[in-house]
């Protein structure tokens, strides 16, 4: 078997079954994958056949697991991803080899700039023809390395049981990330001794889950020490699930929060004490107050560029308290006063759990919090918007009002993305996710669809532009014939609207390989050539019956709502300026 790790991991791993008295069953390769699969609890799959994959599209027929047949490979990996961020576990998505391979790449190094857990099953050409350019041969393991958190070939059959555990665990331990299985041809086929132990031991791999007692004794101190303390809310606060550790510790010290773009929806943005996202498109209060702070609780984020602007100018004036699961972050891009290592939602349990022994609690209402809220209610009262009907405030806020606040929200990348960062509120935790750290255009349609899968009960929305929903439209078909009844709701304004918009900003209006064309295609027949409901509105009132029409449409709906071409996303943070240098609206 080979094993192979990305740039970041560099363990040596050996399984340690306990239980090698188990019942050995003979079986072909391919049967062990899904029987494998199946006592990771998968219940679904998405992904494409192909001639290296057949042994295991194959087992599909005799085995639970529920197959969705995707368009493309990438959508396969979006709807894989969707699910592993929803339910917290997994996605997993099936390629054949070469170029069924390599379509899934991208999807692979979205779920990994973002840390959501999946693992994608390759097929391969047979062991013998591997590295002798056989047809549709790729070196996967090679290409996928950088964007992996483990990979692995396995070259015997009998492999494959311990290879599918050690993947499932790698992918959802620590900082989850992507797992890839590239199974070469004739060990899907070959038959061998199977054994599937129910326990295993991982030499070397020990993700840093414990709370750093220490240290959260240290960052209690500088938060109560501080005059203007501010809590940053990333991504990590999402993947823990640390929703209420983190509403507690911000009222128990009366402490406003802001988030990353990726954090948007790990505090309710409706609270007193949020303020939304900080950065490049952030809102104008949250930037505001961060550049004010004089201490920042900074919990499970990587200090992104497109959050803080300039490195040097964020870290001018604030002591930096980093909480993070991840080592490797810790002092990566900003110097750190201190260093929590641990799983975020542990680490803030243990910290509200020390301030109640203190019987630390701030009831009154004090001169920083008192500014916030100035602050806040300032920019909300005068931040000037599209003067239109159909302007992307009033949109979002119309689809904000209709929609429960259980429904998840996916959203694409480009302006519309923005627009929701800045106008959409999050209200219920943990139900808000987009293409963040690798900004994969055509992510959000198929990743709603796996986000369905993982939760049908609840309405699940695709907020999209037309430049990105073009590229994985196609994932219509999955939704009308796997019955997956998601929304998209498409704010057209025919262009690639961001790029457009950096034209006009930074290139004197040479707008070069942005215009998309009217209505090429329209989307309205185009959902209902695809067995869709396709609906248009050009007014707030077709707009309000529209989403009523989604919400208890029992089919997939594309609502193609269009645009001012040349409505802007402001505030705006240029590239090389800091968060006290917002273009404002005028």
């Amino acid at each position: 078997m080979i094993l192979c790790f990305s740039a970041q991991i560099t363990y040596h791993i050996k399984i340690m079954a306990t239980d090698l008295e188990n019942k050995m069953e003979t079986m072909i390769g391919a049967k062990a994958l899904m029987k494998a699969l199946e006592k990771e609890g998968v219940k679904e799959v998405f992904g494409l056949p192909g001639g290296a994959n057949l042994p295991m599209y194959d087992e599909f027929a005799r085995c639970d697991i529920r197959h969705i047949l995707t368009r493309h490979e990438q959508s396969a990996a979006h709807m894989a991803d969707g699910f592993g961020r929803v339910s917290r576990k997994p996605g997993v998505c099936f390629a054949t080899s070469g170029p069924g391979a390599t379509n899934i790449l991208t999807g692979i190094a979205t779920a990994q700039a973002d840390s959501a857990p999946m693992v994608a099953v390759t097929g391969q050409v047979p062991v013998a023809m591997i590295g002798r350019d056989a047809f549709q041969e790729s070196d996967i393991i090679g290409m996928a390395n950088p964007v992996v958190k483990y990979a692995f070939q396995p070259r015997d059959a009998k492999e494959i049981p311990e290879v599918v555990r050690k993947g499932f665990f790698i992918a959802e331990t620590g900082r989850p990330g992507p797992v890839l299985i590239d199974i070469p041809k004739d060990v899907q086929q070959n038959e061998a001794e199977m054994v599937f132990p129910d326990e295993f031991k991982i030499r070397g791999y020990h993700p840093w889950t414990d709370p750093d007692m220490v240290n959260i004794e240290k960052a209690i101190t500088m938060l109560l020490s501080a005059e203007k303390p501010v809590i940053l809310a990333g991504g990590g606060t999402i993947i823990s699930s640390a929703f209420a550790e983190l509403q507690a510790l911000a009222e128990l010290l009366m402490i406003p929060v802001v988030t990353t773009f990726k954090g948007k929806g790990a505090f309710p943005e409706n609270h007193p004490l949020a303020l939304g996202p900080i950065g490049m498109h952030g809102h104008a209060e949250a930037n505001k107050i961060m550049t004010e702070a004089d201490c920042v609780l900074a919990i499970g984020t990587r200090f992104s560029d497109r959050s803080v602007g300039t490195f040097e100018e964020f870290e001018k004036r604030l002591k930096i308290i980093h909480m993070d699961v991840d080592p490797a972050e810790i002092g990566k891009n900003q110097t750190t006063s201190v260093a929590v290592v641990g799983d975020v939602r542990a680490s803030l349990r243990i910290m509200v759990k020390m301030l109640m022994q203190k019987a630390v609690k701030q009831t009154e209402e004090n001169i920083w919090i008192k500014h916030v809220k100035e602050t806040k209610t300032y920019w909300q009262e005068n931040l000037k918007l599209h003067p239109g009907e159909m302007g992307a405030a009033k949109i979002l806020r119309k689809l904000r009002e209709l929609l429960p606040h259980q429904s998840i929200v996916t959203t694409e990348v480009g302006q519309h993305q923005m627009w929701a960062s800045l106008f959409f509120d999050v209200i219920q935790p943990g139900t808000f996710f987009s293409s963040t750290g690798l900004g994969t255009m055509g992510w959000g349609f198929p990743a709603a669809i796996g986000a369905k899968v993982a939760k049908p009960d609840v309405a699940v929305v695709d907020i999209a532009g037309d430049g990105s929903f073009a590229m994985t439209e196609n994932s219509l078909a999955t939704a009308v014939l796997e019955d997956i009844p998601v929304i998209v709701f498409v704010l057209n304004n025919f262009t690639l609207g961001m790029v457009a918009q950096w034209q006009r900003t930074f290139y004197d209006r040479r707008m070069i390989g942005v215009d998309q064309g009217k209505y090429c295609p329209d989307y309205v027949k185009l959902a209902e050539s695809y067995g869709a409901q396709g609906i248009r509105a050009e007014s707030m009132d077709e707009l309000d019956r529209a989403i009523k029409s989604a919400l208890s449409s029992d089919v997939a709906t594309v609502i193609d709502i269009p645009i001012d071409p040349e409505e802007d996303v402001l505030p705006f943070v240029a590239p090389g300026t800091s968060l006290g240098d917002m273009v404002l609206p005028s």
